[in-house]
């Protein structure tokens, strides 16, 4: 008599797009979620290489060599040789 399938019946359409509505929120808000995690893992990194490149003065001041600072701060030494460079720089600028 009546052919119809599931698909095209009213509440098969409504429940599939209540279900893609949920799906999407719930994809945004684990998105938000990772975002939001990323986001403090830079702010983290960030604050690390901060402080590294604040204490390789003060560790230089106190006659670490430069070998020493480096494998102290998990760094190369090239590293450690630019920000004493900049540092010496920064400090003959201000003067």
């Amino acid at each position: 008599m009546f052919e119809i399938t599931l698909q095209e019946t009213r509440v098969y359409r409504e429940a599939k797009e209540e279900g893609r509505q949920e799906g999407l929120k719930l994809g945004l808000e684990l998105g938000r979620q990772e975002g939001l995690k990323q986001a403090l893992e830079e702010i983290r990194k960030k604050g690390r290489e901060q402080a590294k490149r604040e204490l390789i003065p003060r560790c230089l001041a106190y006659g670490i060599s430069i070998e020493e600072v480096a494998r102290i701060l998990n760094l190369t030494i090239e590293q450690v040789e630019q920000v004493r460079l900049a540092s010496e720089q920064e400090s003959s600028t201000s003067i």
